[in-house]
């Protein structure tokens, strides 16, 4: 089952698997950031079990037509490789598809191969760089 993650308790639960993509966050700056208003976070449970979570913001941008940006994904270590990432994948699609996206997109780090492959498989592709300098 796929749920939205709204109230700060349910957020708060994501933390863990969040903080496996994002090990450089503290758990404050995680709870922080999946606050925020346009953030929208989906869980992924099995029974009553969160497995793996997935953060998304829908953006207008000049350079891009309206899409889902999809933030975090984030599978529980001991439940990788059981379809869960794929499964909130293709929910925040049909979710993003809902509310007038016309593309979910990305960005990975240069040397992630795994990740690209991953989401090469469904579908996606690459069609450019992220570019960026710390200030």
């Amino acid at each position: 089952m796929i749920r939205e993650l709204e109230t700060e308790p349910q957020r708060r639960a994501a933390v863990p698997v969040l903080r496996q993509l994002w090990s450089d966050a503290t758990p404050s700056e995680v709870l922080a950031w999946t606050a925020e208003d346009d953030y929208t976070l989906f869980g992924r449970f099995v029974d009553d079990d969160l497995v793996a979570v997935a953060g998304v913001l829908v953006r207008d941008v000049l350079h891009h037509a309206r899409h889902a940006w999809l933030y975090d994904l984030a599978v529980d270590e001991p439940h990788r490789g059981e379809g869960h990432g794929t499964a909130l994948v293709e929910h925040v699609e049909t979710w993003a598809a809902e509310r007038d996206c016309e593309y979910v997109a990305l960005a990975s780090p240069a040397g992630k191969t795994d990740v690209h492959e991953y989401y090469g498989d469904l579908d996606y592709e690459q069609w450019g760089y992220v570019i960026e300098k710390e200030l």
